[in-house]
């Protein structure tokens, strides 16, 4: 029998979409589109102020936290969660301007490079030395005047449609507030308390069970649209960044402008671990405490979709999968946003922490289909992902708000009134139940940097059908206990780490010597040679009669059963035998319905699967 639970489960674990508020406000149609996510079996949602917010409802102003407040109640009466979002747009972390506008020194600041000696008031001379050339050149730290995106069009330009282009050449003139320096904590703290503290001090009463949660969304250490070819930096942050890489980086900062400088790739990485270093300790950490003590969860992403690092400090981790990142075939594996899933769910499985979010199908396009919205739902799950938030439900699309980042995946979608939207809705609650509180069969791990994941590593682990997470090599030395026979991290046991020779440092190395003496480190430097060494070292939990390279595996443990999804994510359908793990009982599950087969799994079972087609498979022990 299959657990009430599953069939039913808990709404917090349903599809949680980012709701774009970007009109003027009329609460009848606020809570009529309300109703309607529920009726389709939408739970929750986050409340996100978006681009094409009329001017009488300024970010936090009483008219908006009104409108918020009634949002909140009623979706209290529902049984609904609500996500809040902490800015007028994004990125997060200057409160619509509101930082900068109450202390002019908190704004954005950088590094410069410059042939003339600094001269304004706020510019301080850092490094200066003679080019090649004989000129004298200088390092200048000084605000870069870089701006977030706003959530006001400039007067007139919203209700305009131009006609005859692409979504992203008709997007419309928009205010840029002043971004904020995010490494300095005091502007940090400004921003906790214009923002976190204002939402518990007006809904304070909702925290935990209506409001569980707060979202922060991909903070840039330099925020955007600088004129200038500037730097991370702010006051004094060298002294930062050489107690944190060890040595003196000032005489190397010409290499952040200067590619004939040598080894400069090397040192801009280095930079740029201790920029984001400092960003934990400046931004991350403070909002993570403050989200504690307030008994509600810090979540969304950083800027990077391979930034491990910062997840520790979210009580729910997230990543965000936007621009056609993910597509079936070679996008599902290739480049940085393949590893992010797999980022997020591992940051949570090591924190021992209860979710892990990605927001996806932003700036996807406004033709996209519901089969490639599923495509990316499905990709997510079978990475681990247990709260998956859709970007977005247009509140309006009217002038140029439905330029902003299509597609409208709510009440403006072609499907919104389709029967098979409604099932959807349900099969992904449903799996991220499977992906909830239980335990993946997983005994290998991807070792990683704070700012760097392996993917060709990751590639042959999926096409092997051996589940793993990344683990973040820190995690070594401050919260693992490394033996000659297993890292242990959180809930994990890993008996084999898989590394590449440019993601393993020698303090690494040397912790892991009695774990590498025991043949347990494996290094992909020959791939002939490594999946040899694999193969014999590890026994994927699925047998198939062809290699079938574009299937993806995961099976986890809950309730006793084990629970075995497979998902295709080539352009390809597929076809093979497959025998699952020995011992168990094995029926597939009627995601649809919820119900359980009678028809059981025998060895050399015959499997057919669609591009994009996920199926479930529920075992219980003979």
């Amino acid at each position: 029998m299959l657990p009430p639970a599953f069939i039913s489960p808990d709404k917090r674990l349903s599809l949680t979409p980012f709701w774009f508020w970007n009109d003027k406000l009329e609460l009848p149609r606020l809570l009529k589109q309300l109703a309607e996510f529920q009726e389709r079996g939408i739970q929750g949602f986050v409340i996100h102020p978006r681009i094409g917010l009329t001017r009488d409802f300024e970010w936090m102003s009483r008219p908006l936290l009104e409108c918020m407040r009634s949002v909140i109640e009623e979706a209290k009466r529902r049984d609904m969660h609500v996500i809040l979002y902490d800015e007028a747009m994004y990125p997060s972390g200057s409160s619509g301007g509101q930082v900068v506008a109450e202390n002019t020194d908190f704004a954005c600041r950088g590094m410069v490079m410059q042939y003339k000696p600094p001269s304004a008031s706020g510019h301080n001379l850092v490094y200066e030395w003679k080019t090649q050339s004989g000129q004298m050149a200088y390092v200048v730290d000084r605000p870069i005047e870089s701006a977030i995106r706003g959530v006001h069009f400039q007067d007139g330009f919203g209700d305009v449609v131009v006609e005859g282009a692409s979504w992203m050449e008709r997007r419309a003139p928009e205010d840029h507030p002043p971004a904020t320096d995010l490494l300095n904590p005091e502007a940090v703290a400004c921003f906790i308390r214009l923002v976190y503290q204002r939402y518990f001090d007006e809904f304070g009463e909702f925290f935990e069970n209506t409001i569980p949660a707060i979202f922060t969304d991909e903070p840039y250490v330099m925020g955007r649209f600088s004129p200038f070819d500037a730097r991370p930096g702010t006051i004094g942050v060298l002294e930062h960044v050489n107690s944190y890489l060890g040595y003196d980086f000032i005489p190397h900062l010409p290499k952040l402008w200067l590619d004939d400088e040598h080894d400069a790739k090397r040192y801009r990485a280095d930079y740029h671990r201790a920029i984001y270093h400092r960003l934990e300790e400046t931004y991350y950490q403070p909002l993570s405490q403050w989200c504690e003590a307030h008994s509600i969860a810090l979540t969304g992403h950083p800027e990077h979709a391979d930034n491990i690092g910062h997840l520790r400090y979210f009580q729910w981790p997230g990543q965000d999968v936007i621009l056609g990142d993910i597509l079936p075939g070679e996008k599902a594996v290739t480049g940085v946003p393949s590893t992010q899933a797999k980022c997020a769910a591992s940051a949570a499985i090591h924190q021992s922490r209860p979710r892990n979010a990605n927001e996806f199908m932003g700036a996807y396009g406004e033709s996209i289909s519901l089969s490639l919205y599923r495509f990316v739902a499905n990709w997510l799950l079978v990475r681990g992902c247990n709260l998956l938030l859709p970007h977005a439900f247009f509140y309006s699309i009217r002038g140029a708000r439905v330029d902003d980042c299509p597609p409208q995946l709510g009440p403006h979608a072609r499907w919104w009134n389709d029967a098979e939207l409604v099932e959807f809705h349900q099969v992904c609650h449903r799996l991220c139940w499977v992906n909830f509180e239980s335990e993946p069969l997983c005994s290998v791990a991807i070792l990683g940097r704070s700012d760097q994941l392996p993917e060709r590593s990751a590639r042959l682990l999926y096409e092997q059908k051996i589940d793993f997470h990344y683990l973040e090599e820190r995690y070594l030395w401050e919260d693992a206990r490394v033996s000659a026979n297993a890292i242990e991290v959180g809930p994990m046991r890993y008996t084999l780490l898989v590394a590449e020779p440019d993601c393993i440092s020698p303090k690494a190395i040397d912790t892991l010597c009695d774990f590498s003496r025991s043949g347990r480190l494996l290094l992909l430097e020959n791939e002939a040679v490594f999946l040899k060494h694999l193969n014999a070292l590890v026994e994927a939990p699925l047998i198939l009669n062809d290699p079938c390279p574009w299937l993806r595996l995961r099976v986890v443990r809950k309730d006793g059963a084990l629970w075995c999804l497979l998902f295709n994510e080539g352009e390809e359908a597929l076809a093979t035998n497959m025998t699952l793990l020995p011992g168990f009982r094995w029926r597939e599950i009627d995601l649809g319905s919820a119900s359980l087969s009678s028809i059981e799994l025998t060895r050399d079972f015959p499997i057919q699967l669609s591009s994009g087609e996920l199926r479930l498979y529920f075992g219980e022990s003979y």
